[in-house]
């Protein structure tokens, strides 16, 4: 139950962060391109990294991988996570696998956007 505490304390963080961020990149680059998600994903995938390869190699604390793997990447972005999972099916030779990975979450993760509009289009 405490994970769980963690886990909200990490994400409020992380959510918080993604928000400022996004300000941020919108003041300087305008909103012509979604710079902000960009920046996110980018922070994100390489701090995750940092966490996996932590966990590997020092057996980090479950309070370590709750409060910032878990909450505050899962806040900031879930690229990160996806980005990672990707990765690790690469370096173990699982190249179909990774590859389906990304044109699975990539292609089916856009189309139901475009459901998820079109649903609501059709109602308005």
């Amino acid at each position: 139950m405490i994970n769980l505490v963690y886990v909200a304390l990490g994400g409020a963080v992380g959510a918080s962060l993604r928000y400022l961020i996004s300000l941020f990149m919108i003041q300087v680059f305008g909103t012509g391109f979604p710079f902000g998600t960009l920046l996110v994903n980018i922070i994100g995938s390489f701090f995750m990294g940092i966490v996996y390869a932590f966990g590997e190699h020092m057996h980090e604390s479950h309070i370590l991988k709750a409060f910032i793997g878990v909450g505050m990447l899962g806040a900031l972005t879930t690229f990160s996570t996806f980005s990672n999972e990707t990765l690790l099916l690469f370096q173990r030779g699982e190249w179909i696998q990774a590859f389906l990975n990304v044109l699975l979450n990539v292609g089916i993760c856009l189309f139901m956007v475009y459901l998820g509009q079109q649903f609501i289009i059709s109602r308005i």
